[in-house]
Parts: C-alpha cells; structure tokens; sequence
C-alpha cells in the first residue's frame, strides 16, 4: 500500500495567516489551485482556505477581501495525515472528514497535501469510487 509521502503534492505553497484574502486569491490563480494550507509565522499548519470560503464567507456576505486576513478564516484544527500514513488510512480520514484534500505532515512540519486526484492516480478504482460516493453524500 503506498504511503502519503508516495502520492502527495510536494512543495505545497501556503497562505500566510497574515496576509489580506486578495493576497490568497492571487497566489490561488498563479498556482492554478482551489485550495492553500494557512501556515503561521512558525510555518505550522493553522488550517486551509478554500476559493469557496472565499466566495461565500467574504465576498457573498459583503466583506472586503483586501482587508480581511487569512487567519479570520482559519477554524479548527485542520485535518491532517501523517507522511507514512499508507493510504487504507488516507481513504478513511478522507471519509470520515469528507474532505478532499489532506495536508501531509512530517514531524511538525507540512510537506504536502494528498488530494481526491492523487487518491485517484495511485488507488484501484474500487476504494476510490468509494471514497467518491461517501463524499458525495450530502
């Protein structure tokens, strides 16, 4: 069974809880993502800004994205899989969370993120499948 570290997206670029949503948003269409981890002054992961929070907690409710931080909408703790963590793990945190995309952690330290396409690549059609209808569920 491969690991996270075997399927994840390296070299993930973080939203910094200090900078403005407009920040976040344009690093977001540079990178061609949907989502960025919020990494601290210390470089620990404080949680993921999606477009989608951007869209409906700031711009739907009227705010103003350049003057609202990445850390306001930072909640929780953020999800996470361990680097070693082989993927019968991956499918279950994925599906007990419904969550499609998982920060991967080493240590402390964020060195990737495991997204629904990587689950995808690396997994039998079967568990993904799975794993697609359970987050499908409304």
């Amino acid at each position: 069974m491969p690991t996270a570290r075997e399927i994840m997206t390296a070299g993930v670029t973080c939203a910094q809880e200090n900078e403005t949503l407009m920040d976040a948003a344009r690093k977001m269409a540079e990178l061609d993502v949907g989502s960025l981890p919020i990494c601290g002054s210390d470089n620990q992961l404080k949680g993921m800004l999606t477009d989608r929070d951007i869209v409906v907690k700031v711009l739907a409710a009227g705010n103003d994205p350049t003057s609202v931080t990445v850390a306001q909408l930072a909640q929780g703790k953020p999800v996470t899989i361990g680097a070693d963590d082989d993927s019968t793990e991956i499918l279950a945190t994925m599906a007990k969370h419904k969550v499609r995309r998982l920060p991967v952690i080493d240590g402390h330290d964020l060195v990737g993120i495991v997204a629904l396409a990587d689950v995808a690549r690396a997994l039998p059609d079967r568990p993904v499948g799975d794993l697609l209808d359970t987050l499908s569920e409304r």
